[in-house]
């Protein structure tokens, strides 16, 4: 890749992730000078890639022109995964969903077809958008499970029928790009990009969901650990409770904290006659999505018993926040995925569960918030993940020799 090509790629990744910069503010972001900077963005202009945005704030002086991506330069699949729902959308470069998202129902446990559903899926999603495949750079994929990024393989799902990596897979099936990371992770990633942790040095990014993930974002930079396996927040040995994790060990966060335990507790508590408007029949821990959701809209709606389930869980969650305030001393706890849709109904029994068992100078000092991404964090930042690789030196030798099939000019008219 020429010096200039990365350069403009550098910007262009910039543009993504600020929306809008001036030409002192990419200097200062890129480390390069104002005149080199000038004529990138002059090339561009012309290339028709990005746009004048009207005036950036003044420090003094004129107020400088700013710039901008055109929404429809390039287009990103971006893929948010859990253990039995897939959400795929068509990203365009002012990072909105083309169209409605493509959510179907993809089991990952014993699925030994899991991944050739995935690639149809895809699929279908690109050729519904109507968005031609050599405008779009990338497909990025937050997925649960031991995920090492770097080498394309998830360990727990998705195993590949050829003697390949996942990526590798993925790649050749879909002639695109792809990069994948750990669900927490991506959550984290859109937190960092577009979130609460964007100007938060040192984050904490909590994934409830059907396990508990973390997310961990230390001096402003995704920590994914040796192996990307950084921040297995669900299997930290917490509980006496003699329970069987999935993982096989007792005693786990997950068996105290997870929707799934949410799910069972409501059943059992009906069972056992507790007056809710909830109904015992339409409560199936075979269907936790739906049920999941039918909780938490029944405590949003303030009955006492859906309360109950979710405060019971928020107070094991902070058990669990406690131990890593005290080891990572964060600026603020993100609460996202799945879960988070209970929205403020998380912090109160989370908040005195820090404050019975954190050190009150360090829990003090630790916001817990949640996610305005919402649900949407992950598809945000599966798409973010394919930027973060954008100006990359490897980023062509990772999609199976797609990039050098295609001229630089055809993937972003770049003269």
């Amino acid at each position: 890749m020429s010096k200039t090509i990365k350069y403009k790629k550098s910007i262009i990744k910039a543009l993504y992730f600020s929306k809008s910069l001036s030409c002192g503010e990419l200097s200062e972001i890129l480390d390069l000078s104002v005149p080199v900077i000038t004529r990138l963005i002059s090339e561009l202009i012309t290339s028709d890639i990005i746009v004048e945005a009207g005036f950036a704030p003044s420090k003094g002086g004129r107020r400088p022109l700013a710039y901008a991506l055109k929404k429809d330069i390039f287009f990103i699949v971006s893929v948010a995964m859990d253990q039995f729902v897939t959400t795929v959308s068509v990203m365009a470069a002012n990072n909105k969903g083309i169209g409605v998202s493509e959510i179907v129902n993809l089991p990952l446990l014993h699925n030994v077809s899991a991944v050739e559903r995935l690639v149809a899926v895809i699929k279908q999603v690109i050729t519904d958008s109507g968005v031609p495949k050599k405008n779009i750079i990338g497909v990025g994929i937050g997925m649960p499970g031991f995920v090492n990024g770097a080498k394309g393989i998830n360990y727990s799902f998705l195993e590949t029928s050829d003697d390949i990596s996942l990526v590798a897979y993925l790649s050749l099936h879909l002639d695109l790009p792809v990069f994948i990371e750990n669900d927490s992770s991506v959550i984290a990633l859109g937190e960092l990009r577009f979130g609460a942790a964007k100007s938060n040095d040192n984050t904490m990014v909590i994934n409830i969901g059907w396990g508990v993930g973390l997310g961990l974002i230390i001096n402003g930079t995704l920590f994914r650990g040796s192996n990307g396996f950084a921040g297995e927040f669900s299997h930290i040995p917490l509980f006496s409770n003699n329970k069987l994790c999935n993982c096989g060990k007792k005693g786990c966060m997950e068996t105290e904290t997870s929707l799934f335990v949410m799910i069972h507790s409501a059943i059992e508590g009906l069972k056992a006659g507790r007056i809710s408007s909830l109904c015992l029949g339409s409560l199936c821990p075979s269907n936790p999505e739906a049920s999941s959701s039918q909780i938490i809209e029944a405590a949003r709606k303030g009955d006492q018993f859906a309360v109950e389930l979710i405060s019971n869980i928020g107070y094991n969650i902070g058990r669990g926040v406690s131990v890593l305030i005290h080891l990572l001393n964060p600026n603020i706890i993100i609460l996202g995925g799945r879960g988070s849709m209970a929205g403020k109904l998380w912090q109160a029994p989370i908040q005195q569960a820090i404050n019975e068992h954190c050190i009150p100078r360090l829990g003090a000092n630790t916001t817990v918030t949640v996610s305005e991404l919402g649900y949407q964090a992950e598809i945000i930042g599966a798409a973010a993940l394919v930027m973060e690789n954008y100006d990359n030196e490897k980023f062509n030798d990772r999609n199976i020799d797609l990039l050098h099939r295609k001229s630089n000019a055809d993937l972003l008219k770049i003269a």
